[in-house]
């Protein structure tokens, strides 16, 4: 017997929804009609289902690409959100030309990002004009921001200029309470004009994955006038939900070094991109059944003051999430209140939802957005569970017993709209599914309260002048506030004493500020992926500079905004003590970022959130008008301050240096001070790797790039003449002297440590110098063979050649059983997980080392701080090779 495609859909869903729903309402006339429903329009995309030509598997969707088409969409209006209600196709007059019709005369344009106005009667949304046949990439359309206005009929691309409109992929926009939209671009305006001060050409730079261009928030006019960049990760930030007191929830994809953990989490920002602040989920990615790697998707406001997100991962073949309720208001993680004590702060919407691919009788839902009418009402994009028979391909509703038996297979989704009613555990149709097609995104269309407006931050006095400069301010007040807990040698209050505690007994000598570099696409600068080094996961870094730690362990820094960065606490030879800071941080000119202090990667405390840290472990200054213990008395503190507080109060707000300079006896006699400048790239006799402008005067703009080949590897054959009393050369610790495959006659030899710094290609690397490869990856043991000729130590393992018997293998000569051999390994002296990770190196330059006074301290500083930031090869993509 034969079956309409449709009619099985609809003989299904009633069954269905009795199992799962207890009702199956039809939405006609023997329901009571419901005000909200009559009065009020919902709009909504309705796309046809994509399959893959060859395997016949359908197309997945990646939310890690935020600019990618799936063509065939189209933007719906309906009077009512009734089954019965007429639908209008309101986006397609935008293409009326015979250009946006493919072969078979369909348009193949791609709508989505649905956003409804404060008085419900206009809708933005990101739509993209049909692919340009024969056309490449970069001439291909863009993604635009487009607006409907039902009370005129009047659509309109916000951004009117065809070159503006093209300048970046648009997408996700929000109306901001004064008018203004903030959406997420590829536009990168201020980072952009970045590069240009750091000397490079204007691109947008890629996500850390390298894949696409990074979206960030920008905010402009309804003009499309005064386009404005509020937020500078390196990877996405999209979603921006307007809170009723007017800042901005957004996901953001925290992703800096790669990390196992990285995941899209929650943030809030001000319209004008100040107090930018992490909020929820970072340690939360496993809080769905069956999926480890769930991503805060897709914020939308509650009746109950939640928000409500959808949790699935980046990538996905069936479009399912599991909407959750989150209360960031209490929480900052799933099981994790902002006070520190266990809790449920997630709960999911409907129960039972799993992500692990498997079907269910539940069916599986997409989009879902909240009524906003008291009531508890959602409208959501819902899937019957679906089986084809393997025999015959007839698509059956499912059962526990067909899910079970292997006679079927899952069939293609079906996604309709549905008004969903959790509490009375029903669901009533409103657009009815259809075979091949997906109805998605559906948001009813009526008057909201406006949000709060939050006004441009006003900037005054020293921080009008950083501003000026180029400058926001970090505040930190201890870096010896780890977690909550005191981590000071003799305690924060001992270590601030300089009676008590002396500056070469402090762990914290320096703040050092490093930045990421914004990675250029192929059409900008195609280069290899050796040119990352022993490892890509820190891609390329910069150093913006360096502060001094104070001795309480505050610092208070002017740091160039509009740029990410991150901060690392090093010692008194500039090596970092803590672990990588994995989050980037920002300001806008002139705002200050106050931090409580660091965070051990591990820990289950929560960090970034400012009112979700543990409790400051230091409280500052006690008294009103004293100096600290022990300290010139011209420093003088109020109740509460961090000495760095009081340094910029009274002597102004430090700014970052190219190096780490110490003044020993600041904070005993100011003004007789004196810098120690030991660890200075003055003292270097190899290039340094900052310009001489910057040198001189260092500004906001200024760059410390550390590329192995210009700055790291002129140090192996320096000469390093050691004198007697009368001058005369008694040695010379050149590090090729005795780190080389040679002698002096050019006679094969083996290398001091088995460590050959000399020049020349590496035979495993052409694109790399042999050195870097000894210093950083694993090699053999080399010796001299009878013949003078290097080859690899090779040693028994105990073991011998066997035959397919098992039997073993006798040898020729000698009648004995051939025994397998093996070479010696050598580990790498340097590793890319910083300069004390790299102990086989930094031991011997240590005090009673074998190399003790070989490098002078501004080498091995050099040394320390390439390590640091993850020892690339190159760190500009325009020095690497093409």
């Amino acid at each position: 017997m034969s079956h309409k495609p449709n009619d099985i859909i609809r003989s299904a869903l009633c069954l269905v929804l009795t199992v799962v729903l207890s009702g199956c309402l039809s939405g006609g006339d023997s329901q009571q009609a419901d005000p909200v429903v009559v009065e009020n329009p919902v709009v909504y995309v309705k796309r046809p289902l994509l399959f893959d030509d060859n395997s016949g598997a359908l197309i997945e969707d990646n939310l890690a690409d935020p600019s990618g088409f799936r063509p065939g969409a189209r933007l719906f209006l309906k009077a009512s959100a009734s089954i019965d209600a007429r639908a209008i196709d309101i986006s397609s007059r935008a293409f009326s030309g015979p250009e946006f019709l493919d072969d078979a005369g369909r348009l193949r344009y791609d709508v989505k990002d649905l956003h409804v106005s404060h008085d419900g009667d206009r809708v933005l949304f990101a739509m993209r004009a049909p692919e340009i046949e024969d056309a490449d990439e970069e001439d291909q359309p863009t993604w635009n921001i487009w607006e409907y206005d039902r009370s005129t009929d009047l659509l309109r691309r916000i951004i009117t200029s065809d070159v503006t409109a093209k300048a970046g992929q648009d997408v996700a926009p929000a109306y901001l309470p004064d008018g203004r939209i903030v959406f997420s671009s590829t536009r990168q305006r201020i980072s952009k004009a970045v590069l240009l001060d750091e000397g490079k050409g204007q691109y947008a730079g890629l996500d850390e994955n390298r894949d696409v261009p990074a979206f960030v928030l920008h905010t402009m006019d309804d003009d499309g006038e005064n386009i404005q960049q509020i937020t500078f990760n390196q990877s996405h930030d999209l979603d921006p939900l307007v809170t009723d007191e007017g800042a901005i929830v957004f996901s953001r994809w925290d992703n800096a070094g790669q990390t196992r953990n990285n995941g899209v989490n929650l943030y809030s920002v001000n319209p004008d991109g100040t107090g930018l602040t992490y909020l929820y989920g970072r340690n939360s990615h496993d809080s769905v059944v069956g999926a480890r790697n769930v991503q805060y998707l897709k914020s939308r406001k509650t009746d109950s003051g939640a928000l409500l997100v959808q949790l699935r991962p980046f990538e996905s073949d069936d479009y399912a999430s599991a909407p959750a309720e989150v209360d960031i208001d209490n929480y900052v993680e799933a099981e994790l209140r902002i006070d520190g004590s266990a809790g449920t702060g997630q709960r999911p919407l409907i129960s039972g939802i799993t992500l692990n691919g498997e079907l269910s009788l539940q069916g599986r839902y997409g989009s879902i957005s909240p009524l906003m009418d008291g009531t508890g009402r959602y409208i959501v994009s819902w899937t019957p569970c679906r089986l084809k028979e393997a025999a015959s391909s007839r698509i059956v509703n499912c059962t526990e017993d067909r899910l079970e038996s292997d006679a079927y297979v899952p069939a293609p989704p079906v996604y309709g709209l549905w008004l969903l009613d959790v509490a009375g555990g029903t669901q009533r149709p409103v657009v009815e599914p259809s075979e091949g097609e997906q109805f998605d995104e559906a948001m009813l269309m009526r008057e909201r309260p406006l949000e709060g407006f939050i006004p441009e931050a006003q900037i005054t006095g020293k921080a009008a002048q950083l501003a000026d400069k180029g400058y926001g301010i970090l505040h930190i007040r201890s870096v010896y506030d780890m977690d909550g807990v005191d981590i000071a040698p003799n305690g924060i209050a001992a270590t601030a004493d300089p009676s008590l505690t002396t500056a070469a007994d402090r762990p914290a000598r320096f703040l050092r500020l490093e930045k990421p570099v914004s990675m250029p696409g192929e059409t900008v600068r195609d280069f290899d992926n050796s040119a990352f080094g022993r490892s890509r996961g820190q891609l390329m870094r910069e150093i913006l500079g360096y502060v001094p730690v104070e001795p309480d362990g505050s610092v208070k820094v002017a740091v160039p905004a509009n740029v990410a960065f991150a901060v690392s606490v090093v010692d008194s030879q500039g090596r970092r003590t803590t672990a990588r800071h994995q989050n980037w941080l920002s300001v806008k000119p002139g705002e200050t970022l106050e931090c409580q202090g660091c965070h051990e990667p591990g820990s289950p405390a929560s960090h970034g959130r400012p009112d979700a840290s543990p409790a400051a472990v230091w409280s500052g200054a006690s008294t009103t008008g004293a100096p600290f213990p022990n300290t010139d008395s011209t420093l003088f503190a109020d109740m509460g301050e961090t000495m760095a507080e009081v340094y910029a109060r009274i002597k102004g707000i430090r700014e970052p240096s190219p190096d780490p300079v110490y003044f020993a006896d600041e904070w005993i006699d100011f003004a007789n001070s004196v810098a120690d400048l030991s660890l200075a790239y003055e003292n270097l006799d190899t290039p340094k790797p900052i310009s001489g402008v910057c040198e001189n005067d260092w500004a906001a703009n200024c760059r410390t790039v550390i590329n192995y080949e210009s700055n790291i590897h002129p140090l192996w054959a320096l000469s390093r003449e050691v004198l007697d009393v009368n001058d005369q050369v008694i040695d010379d610790y050149m590090c090729t002297g005795c780190h080389t495959n040679s002698d002096a006659a050019g006679a094969p030899s083996v290398a001091a440590a088995q460590l050959d710094l000399t020049d020349g290609p590496s035979d495993a690397e052409p694109l790399h110098f042999k050195a870097y490869r000894e210093l950083l990856f694993p090699d053999n043991e080399q010796e001299l063979n009878s013949g003078g000729v290097l080859v690899d130590t090779m040693v028994d393992t105990g073991d011998v050649l066997r035959d397919e018997n098992g039997d073993p293998i006798l040898d020729e000569v000698t009648g004995l059983p051939t025994p397998i051999l093996a070479p010696v390994p050598v580990r790498e002296s340097m590793s890319v997980n910083g300069a004390l990770a790299s102990t086989r190196f930094q031991s011997v330059f240590s005090l009673g080392g074998t190399h003790e006074d070989f490098l002078s301290a501004a080498e091995l500083r050099l040394i320390a701080e390439w390590l640091d930031i993850g020892a690339q090869y190159y760190n500009n993509p325009f020095a690497a090779p093409e």
